[in-house]
């Protein structure tokens, strides 16, 4: 969740001092790694869903202000359209039945908030993209009032000096421009939280960039865009697109994107952390009077304000977080590169298969990314993201496999042992990774029953009014929370 800001017309001045402050906070940072002053007992997993607010119809309903004035729990939050919100789930163990019990806490809640929706005409969607979603529905009248994304709005487009061009390729070809970061809210994300200790953490990393694409495959639930059938998870390249601070010049140049799955593995969380501020101008040059080293010297925690700031503006898919929590430093890997829904079932499931997986890999002997190039990883997410369970992935050992069956035949298995390792009841994590399962062996994911739907529903009439009808569908399949790959076309 972003941190609010002011309204504010940025200096020169603002950005020189900044720019210091940053290095400064960039040092500390340094020194705390050096000195170990970071607490770590066990691993806890923590989460984030954006939605959809969509009225009677399916269609986007401009009403979260409403909708979250209904709802009144401090755990819900604005998002960046006025048709989005966002939960926080605490961190948490998964231990025992942990992973239930996060389940069930999702549901209660998301049942409630369904409920104080309805009251101001409103119904919330767990998914990707929003399939009714048209072109006139995204503009900057659209953002949520919030100042922040305002202020994101006019740094993004002062950084560009022009419109944003979104061209997407896909089994259809989107090409349009847009006058604003609205098309960002497009994609509603689940991102998950894992705490982790200063010496792993480059291991956690590494593990989350190897298997991104394998997450993207098995999860993907956005096909449409402005009624044009793209990718499997088109929220990738949209999202990837509709932040880019470069002009075409700055992009022949080599000039690295906000939106960024990164170039190298890491050795060390401050690898992160010091490319942002190496590669990133600032986009909210906001100086908080906290002295970094002063407070270092007397003995307390310096939140870092500039540098936890400027991080978050730099949207990578595996984002580095460092957070205060009761006089605490903590650091966590924000996975971000699942699409939300299509039910709480699955989002549990998915949960589960990346917990799973990161109780093993950053662990291995040999660990994966030592063998296989960042390169391949990076080119795994865009096949993931184009193909969906189609997407041919690479893996040592195997060679490019189909990606049903390198989650089948090895990363299941790994998945199983690691919620073992977290101490998830056996049960939980079997009937969890048998959603895994059945996906793999149906070729079902959410973005592959959207099409089917729609394709079946189109040949009778136009295609907005066949998304409208599937999206209606999906929500009632959504509400009754069975996995996705049970549900029939």
């Amino acid at each position: 969740m972003g941190r609010d800001v002011p309204v504010v017309v940025f200096s020169r001045e603002d950005r020189r001092n900044y720019r210091e402050k940053v290095h400064r906070c960039l040092d500390v940072f340094a020194q705390m790694l050096r000195e170990a002053r970071f607490e770590f007992e066990h691993p806890l997993a923590g989460l984030e869903i954006e939605l959809n607010i969509v009225d009677h119809l399916g269609e986007a309903a401009m009403r979260n202000a409403q909708v979250l004035a209904a709802i009144a729990q401090p755990d819900w939050a604005t998002e960046l359209g006025q048709f989005n919100i966002e939960i926080n789930i605490e961190p948490q163990t998964l231990a025992g039945d942990g992973a239930l019990r996060l389940e069930n806490d999702v549901r209660a809640r998301l049942n409630h908030a369904e409920e104080r929706a309805r009251s101001e005409g409103g119904h919330l969607v767990l998914i990707g993209i929003l399939p009714t979603l048209r072109e006139q529905d995204i503009g900057e009248g659209t953002l949520s009032a919030n100042p922040r994304y305002r202020l994101l709005n006019e740094q993004i487009f002062a950084a560009r000096g022009e419109d944003l061009h979104l061209a997407i390729e896909g089994v259809e070809r989107l090409d349009t421009h847009a006058d604003s970061v609205a098309p960002e809210a497009a994609c509603t994300s689940v991102q998950l939280h894992l705490q982790v200790s200063p010496e792993t953490f480059a291991a956690h990393w590494n593990a989350a960039q190897a298997i991104a694409g394998v997450q993207v495959a098995v999860a993907a639930n956005s096909p449409y865009l402005f009624g044009k059938e793209l990718h499997r998870e088109t929220r990738i390249a949209l999202f990837e697109q509709a932040t880019d601070t470069r002009p075409a010049e700055l992009k022949a140049q080599g000039v690295r994107p906000r939106v960024w799955f990164g170039e190298r593995w890491i050795t060390s969380v401050f690898d992160l952390f010091e490319e942002n501020v190496s590669y990133y101008p600032a986009l909210l040059p906001l100086c908080d009077e906290e002295d970094p080293h002063a407070e270092l010297e007397r003995g307390h925690v310096p939140h870092l304000h500039e540098l936890t700031l400027h991080n978050g503006t730099v949207y990578r898919w595996n984002r580095p977080v460092y957070a205060v929590v009761n006089g605490v430093p903590h650091l966590r890997v924000e996975n971000r590169v699942l699409p939300a829904g299509p039910s709480v079932a699955d989002i549990a499931a998915n949960a589960a298969f990346y917990y799973g997986l990161m109780r093993m890999l950053p662990y291995d002997e040999r660990p994966v990314w030592s063998q296989m190039s960042f390169k391949a990883a990076e080119d795994n997410l865009g096949a993931a993201a184009r193909h969906g369970l189609d997407a041919r992935l690479y893996w040592p050992g195997l060679g490019e496999v189909p990606a049903a069956e390198l989650i089948l035949r090895r990363l299941l298995p790994v998945a199983r042992e690691g919620l073992a390792r977290w101490g998830v009841h056996g049960a939980v994590a079997d009937r969890l990774l048998s959603v895994i399962e059945g996906r793999c062996l149906t070729g079902r994911t959410g973005a592959s029953w959207q099409v089917d739907r729609v394709r079946a529903q189109a040949r009778s009439g136009d295609r907005h009014e066949a998304l409208r009808g599937m999206t209606l569908e999906y929500i009632e399949r959504m509400h009754a929370n069975e996995p996705v790959h049970t549900w029939d076309v």
